[in-house]
């Protein structure tokens, strides 16, 4: 079909600095139908591997030596700035919305967040390369939902309804409104008005150079 001739053209490098866990992600991309162009143990072999191959993706873990603190996430803002052609998927052991905060301030198309869990589950995972490879934005679900839940009490917050969060975690973790819409059992209209709710209580208006749906996102993450 063509999704996976799209798969099978599309160019990854993955950093990982546990060599078994590297392995094991190599052999989930490849049976997805990716070529793993490049492996990396450390940000500075990311970077080099990232600009002898020029993938389509990097898929960067956070947490790399020298220091194990955020290393990945120092190496995925260099390839941005300096690949901007190249996606970047980071994975994460573990929810820390400062880290999307500051993958998605330095731009909101082409990046991803999600835990490393989800490398088990290779529909989503290979989903989520393709979106990012695409220019789109991936937030982990789990993330958007500990990001909403910090931001409860928030004033803007208060402006949405319930059922407007569920439909902004949704968005945030890349649904469609179809998507949206077959998973609450709502019409794909109902979820439009949603949406549009969404954006006129944040005060988003339209705009053809921004992801309206990460500006939401940003909203909150910006929100005191």
């Amino acid at each position: 079909m063509a999704m996976t001739a799209v798969a099978e053209r599309m160019r990854v490098v993955i950093a990982e600095d546990s060599a078994l866990l590297r392995a094991a992600a190599v052999r989930v991309l490849e049976h997805a139908g990716f070529e793993v162009a490049g492996q990396a143990g450390d940000g500075e072999e990311l970077l080099r591997k990232v600009r002898a191959h020029r993938p389509d993706v990097a898929i960067v873990d956070i947490r790399m030596p020298p220091a194990q603190c955020d290393e990945g996430l120092q190496a995925a803002r260099a390839i941005r700035a300096q690949h901007p052609e190249t996606g970047v998927l980071l994975l994460s052991q573990y929810v820390d919305d400062r880290y999307a905060t500051e993958l998605l301030d330095h731009g909101t198309g082409g990046v991803g967040y999600l835990l490393k869990d989800r490398l088990v589950d290779t529909a989503r995972l290979a989903d989520a390369i393709r979106l990012v490879a695409a220019g789109g934005t991936v937030l982990d679900h789990e993330v958007v939902a500990h990001l909403l839940g910090r931001h409860r009490r928030d004033r803007i917050l208060d402006a949405l309804s319930e059922r407007d969060l569920e439909v902004l975690a949704q968005m945030a973790a890349g649904a469609s409104n179809h998507a949206i819409a077959q998973r609450m059992y709502l019409s794909k209209r109902a979820i439009e008005r949603h949406v549009t709710a969404i954006f006129d209580a944040l005060g988003i208006a339209g705009s053809r150079r921004d992801h309206r749906r990460v500006l939401a996102v940003l909203a909150y993450l910006r929100a005191t």
